[in-house]
């Protein structure tokens, strides 16, 4: 894959001058007699090629531009964005923030991040890798990975290979003197397929996400991986209504993650809107379990070195030997709940699920029998109660090995007993997200079906 050289890359020219526009800002919002300020401007660049068939079906070119101020006047708040970086449009822009802060009610909790937790130090994390890909070429790989998908027995249909390129500059500026750079690639493919017979039809997918294109998987093994899956739901059954254990694979299991992160973040927990509000320091996941945020991953899909508020990022256990260690929290919930920030403005910098032992084939063998879930629909999942009730499809396992794909049944149990019930992690880590898991395996639930 063609990368960009140093010369042909503009990116820290396009930093400067955003890194300029937001500091002039910042000092023009001074002078209009706001106390404090801060600018997040970014540029995002794209391709986005899409191919069903052989045929082009879309390419889009994508280039988008953000600009948003936030102004205080002692603890009245106000905020304003365009995507138009004219100096007229800027200074409307500016000038709406004002007008907003001036007829605001204080909000005790409103104001930047404390000065003293500012980031100082910004490693490289070798984020930084684009690619040169002509819309040609796009659509030749996405013809490539659509035939090596088509090209096994029994796929009938294809919904389309689509190749995406993806560039972000971003700077953040505030009026402690912070200013931080950030730009990042984000490069995928993906496949979806149909395979149908007399009985029906099934459809299943592959993608592969990654920094630099140099670690995309290949186009034959993608195409290869997306009609296996497909072929392998061929023949699905329904089953009875049943307890019994159950094998999150690890694109899966990492939606049990996020559940957990979004009900320890602020914005839950100072509403009282949470299943686990009032949860640090108990013991929520078994004692074995640990789960860790680290931010400095090399090519990590949620590295940083500083969050959405220019606070320092750092490794930080979320679980440790099953306890929940703290919550995840930017300076305004941290404020409304009485604690620091945690450095998560903006969200989590890969969450990393400690790995255990048992491959996916191993964790098969020491469930026995039970459900494998490789696809879950539906948004049947409660942050405040912690109910979870979810559309599934996947295997029945049986003796340790798959015994035949299953479809049109809900799981459901709740998180709590989820968590507190968890089996083991698996080896088969999916790095694809900032959510690092391997399979989980849970002891039981409740499987609704005929």
């Amino acid at each position: 894959m063609t990368q960009l050289s140093p010369t042909q890359d503009r990116s820290n020219d396009e930093l400067d001058r955003l890194a300029q526009l937001a500091e002039d800002v910042i000092r023009r919002a001074r002078a209009a007699g706001a106390s404090q300020a801060e600018v997040a401007a970014s540029i995002d660049t794209g391709l986005n090629v899409n191919v069903r068939l052989g045929e082009v079906e879309t390419v889009e070119h994508t280039r988008d531009r953000g600009f948003g101020l936030t102004v205080y006047f002692g603890q009245r708040k106000g905020s304003a964005s365009t995507a138009d970086l004219h100096p007229d449009s800027i200074q409307a822009t500016l000038d709406q923030a004002c007008a907003i802060a001036r007829f605001t009610e204080e909000d005790p909790a409103a104001g930047l991040a404390d000065a003293a937790r500012m980031a100082t130090q910004f490693p490289d994390l070798d984020l930084w890798h684009p690619w040169r890909i002509e819309t040609d070429q796009a659509i030749a790989l996405g013809k490539q990975i659509e035939d090596a998908g088509r090209a096994h027995a029994g796929i009938t249909n294809s919904d389309g290979a689509s190749v995406q390129m993806g560039e972000s500059l971003a700077v953040y500026a505030n009026s402690h003197g912070f200013l931080g750079r950030e730009r990042g690639t984000r490069h995928s493919l993906s496949l979806s397929l149909i395979a149908g017979d007399d009985e029906g039809m099934q459809r299943d997918y592959w993608y592969d996400s990654v920094r630099s294109a140099d670690d995309f998987m290949s186009a034959q093994a993608l195409g290869d991986k997306a009609a296996q899956r497909t072929l392998a739901r061929m023949g699905a059954r329904k089953l009875s209504t049943r307890q019994c254990p159950v094998l999150f694979t690890p694109e899966v299991a990492r939606g049990l993650i996020g559940h957990l992160t979004s009900a320890v973040s602020g914005g839950a927990l100072y509403r009282r809107a949470s299943f686990l509000v009032d949860h640090a320091g108990r013991q929520i996941m078994p004692s074995w379990m640990n789960i860790m945020e680290r931010p400095f991953i090399m090519r990590g899909q949620g590295s940083g070195s500083f969050d959405a508020e220019g606070v320092a990022t750092r490794d930080s256990a979320l679980i440790e030997n099953g306890v929940l260690a703290r919550y995840v929290l930017g300076s305004y919930s941290a404020r409304k709940l009485g604690l620091a920030s945690t450095g998560n403005a903006g969200g989590i910098h890969n969450l990393v699920v400690e790995p255990g032992q048992d491959d996916f084939a191993a964790l098969l063998k020491r469930m026995g029998s039970g459900l494998v879930v490789t696809e879950v629909m539906g948004q049947g999942v409660s942050t405040v109660t912690g109910d979870y009730s979810r559309g599934a499809a996947g295997f029945w396992v049986e003796n340790g090995e798959i015994a035949y794909p299953v479809e049109e049944i809900t799981i459901a149990a709740n998180l709590r007993d989820m968590y507190a019930n968890i089996v083991a992690v698996g080896s088969d880590v999916d790095h694809r997200s900032h959510l690092l898991t391997g399979s989980i395996l849970l002891e039981q639930m409740t499987i609704a079906g005929e």
